[in-house]
């Protein structure tokens, strides 16, 4: 069989060789290169992951030191709260009611006195002088009287004879009217005198407290003189005036009604410290229009004499009590857009390979306040007795957080906040016992 030939081409020059034509181009190249290329890619992500996961991780931020307290179960009073002052009950500023120089003051400055103690004397020489002039008098005319009287007497056992006329025995009638009229005026001059030295002798008319000496010995008083020679304050019991919104008086009716009186306390300037407890014993007949108060009056023993009067103290009146409450410190109370909430403690577990470790975190949880007293807040709503809730460093804390609890002696500086170790009441909360 024949293979046909290929006939060369009719343009091509006359004795030029002709070339045979060039194989195809091969791919197998290419594919290699660019599969080399994707393994060395491969290689170098993976490479990329394992030594970056192989990096040190960064350590976890340490948990918040904070103190904690626990939800009591306790009593807690409706009060209210107001300036008041301690006034005596009584006070007396004794002025001279005689003229004359004052020759002894019989009191020490600040001495406590029983009713009727001599306090000072008024010279009484010219005032014991008018009362004898006076008693003489009065028995120079009672004696006059009676020898009237024996003549009326005559006159009449005379007249019933006829043996004088009637109107000798009415001039006798007549002078012995005068001479009782006379007696009974000298009784009254005596009896003036009487006083007038009885005022010579300056006596305490209460017990309580004398002031500073106003007169010394020496010096002349005189009773139109209006300045004080002593001042006597009544300090057991004492009296504090205070001064409550009108929106409490109905309240203030309704406990006045029972028959336990209401309690008031009387705390210092700083309402840091109880002085003395006394009991309502007068409300005002009006209220106050200008201010809208009601000024209600209060009686205190005051046996320890720790009520000066005129001094100013915190008076709290006690409206009601309110029983088996759950107690917070009022400070741990925080405020956001949705109300009030406080962050409670709780414990948590996790386990990671087969570890499980145990640490302390706080949530928040909305709650309901109600009544307060000072330092204390009763919850309403959203707390149960016994739960842990922070008392300090609420700028770091938030939901989730994790914490640790303040041991007693080991204050850490990371707290920042207050150094409380416990409860609002003293109370080490148990949560301590828990920490990590």
């Amino acid at each position: 069989m024949n293979t046909p030939q290929t006939a060369p081409p009719t343009n091509a020059p006359s004795g030029t060789a002709v070339k045979p034509a060039a194989p195809p181009a091969s791919h197998e190249s290419d594919w290699g290169m660019w599969l080399l290329i994707i393994v060395v890619i491969a290689l170098s992500l993976i490479a990329f992951i394992f030594f970056r996961g192989k990096k040190t991780k960064p350590p976890m931020p340490p948990p918040i030191a904070i103190s904690a307290t626990n939800v009591l179960k306790g009593d807690i009073v409706v009060a209210v709260k107001a300036l008041g002052t301690v006034q005596p009950v009584y006070t007396a500023s004794i002025s001279p009611r005689v003229d004359g120089q004052v020759i002894t003051v019989n009191y020490t400055e600040g001495q406590m006195v029983a009713s009727n103690d001599l306090l000072a004397v008024i010279d009484p020489g010219p005032y014991d002088a008018l009362l004898t002039e006076a008693a003489g008098q009065l028995a120079r005319d009672k004696a006059l009287l009676e020898g009237a009287k024996i003549d009326l007497d005559r006159y009449q056992a005379a007249y019933l004879k006829n043996a004088i006329p009637k109107q000798q025995y009415d001039d006798e009638l007549a002078l012995v009217h005068q001479d009782e009229g006379t007696v009974k005026f000298d009784q009254g001059q005596f009896t003036n005198a009487q006083v007038q030295l009885a005022y010579c002798y300056i006596r305490a008319p209460f017990a309580g407290r004398v002031g500073l000496r106003l007169v010394d010995p020496g010096n002349v008083v005189h009773a139109a003189n209006t300045n004080a020679m002593v001042i006597v304050a009544q300090l057991q019991p004492i009296t504090v005036y205070f001064n409550v919104a009108e929106d409490y008086l109905p309240q203030i009716q309704q406990q006045l009604k029972g028959e336990d009186a209401m309690t008031v306390e009387a705390w210092d300037r700083a309402d840091e410290n109880k002085i003395a407890a006394g009991t309502v014993l007068a409300l005002d007949n009006l209220i106050d229009s200008a201010t809208g108060t009601v000024r209600i009056k209060a009686s205190f023993d005051n046996n320890d004499l720790s009520l000066f009067p005129n001094q100013f103290v915190n008076a709290k009146l006690i409206i009601q009590t309110l029983h088996d409450q759950n107690l917070v410190p009022t400070f741990a109370i925080q405020q956001n857009p949705e109300g009030s909430f406080v962050y409670v403690i709780t414990n948590n577990t996790v386990t990671t390979n087969g570890m499980t470790t145990n640490y302390q975190s706080v949530t928040m949880r909305n709650i309901t306040p109600g009544a307060v007293d000072g330092a204390t807040t009763a919850v309403t709503h959203g707390l149960e007795p016994g739960e842990i809730i922070a008392l300090d460093n609420f700028n770091k804390l938030g939901e989730g957080v994790k914490i640790v609890i303040h041991q007693p002696g080991n204050e850490s500086s990371e707290a920042g906040g207050g150094k409380h170790k416990g409860g609002a009441h003293g109370k080490k909360p148990d949560a301590a016992k828990d920490g990590p």
